[in-house]
């Protein structure tokens, strides 16, 4: 990718993780409303589907994986599911405005035991881990038997068009927005840390070789945006 002179590197893997965490400190108090105003309010669509496809029955506990400020936990509570809320960064948390549970800590260790959940969700997060191959391997530890997780995250369109028009979307309006009322630099990595994720093929594969099985891509709003299903496998 080559870089405008406007636009920093991209942190290093050795830094990933700091550099993230602080970055999601500082733009907590308004991510709610840039999420809505970025996305046309989608983002709460999707994470309605996310919902649904769960299928985590009335009164079930899930792991809402790097949860932020709270909309996905809020939309489960709204299904009849009790949700607990886990993130890395103390200021999302700060800001959290549903009711749930909360865990400060590493979704790449999560303090969770064994077959102890019926589901987990995570929204727009996986291009933020350090590896995820270790998050989905503590996926599949947390998860009952015969229970799903639900991986929501942003995606790249197939049709040309399509692609041309979110490229400019999301790498020059999305930062523009970001600056006017939040943080510049923020706004100009979340789109760009799309270069961390893996390609479909190889992430399905990742989530096969986790241990989860029936995994499933669903495509949104023509292709922006993705949702990755996989189960558990019943004893």
């Amino acid at each position: 990718m080559k870089l405008s002179r406007q636009q920093t590197p991209l942190p290093t893997f050795s830094e990933k993780e700091m550099t993230v965490r602080k970055m999601f400190d500082r733009i907590a108090p308004r991510y709610d409303l840039l999420n809505r105003l970025i996305t046309f309010g989608l983002d709460t669509r999707w994470r309605k589907k996310t919902v649904r496809h769960l299928h985590a029955s009335s009164g079930s506990n899930v792991l809402d994986v790097a949860c932020g400020t709270g909309d996905l936990c809020s939309s489960l509570r709204q299904a009849g599911v009790n949700p607990i809320g886990m993130d890395l960064s103390r200021g999302m948390l700060e800001s959290f405005n549903s009711k749930a549970p909360l865990i400060n800590g590493d979704a790449l260790q999560i303090p969770i035991h064994d077959s102890s959940l019926d589901g987990v969700t995570c929204g727009f997060a996986l291009r933020n881990f350090v590896d995820i191959n270790p998050f989905l391997k503590e996926v599949a530890r947390i998860l009952k038997p015969g229970s799903r997780v639900a991986l929501l995250e942003v995606d790249e369109p197939k049709n040309r068009y399509m692609k041309l028009g979110h490229s400019f979307y999301f790498n020059k309006i999305v930062p523009f927005i970001g600056g006017i009322l939040s943080d510049k630099a923020a706004y100009s990595y979340l789109p760009r840390s799309v270069v961390y994720l893996p390609n479909e093929n190889e992430i399905l594969k990742m989530i096969e070789q986790s241990g989860l099985s029936d995994v499933k891509k669903v495509k949104l709003t023509g292709g922006i945006a993705q949702l990755l299903i996989a189960e558990k496998p019943k004893n």
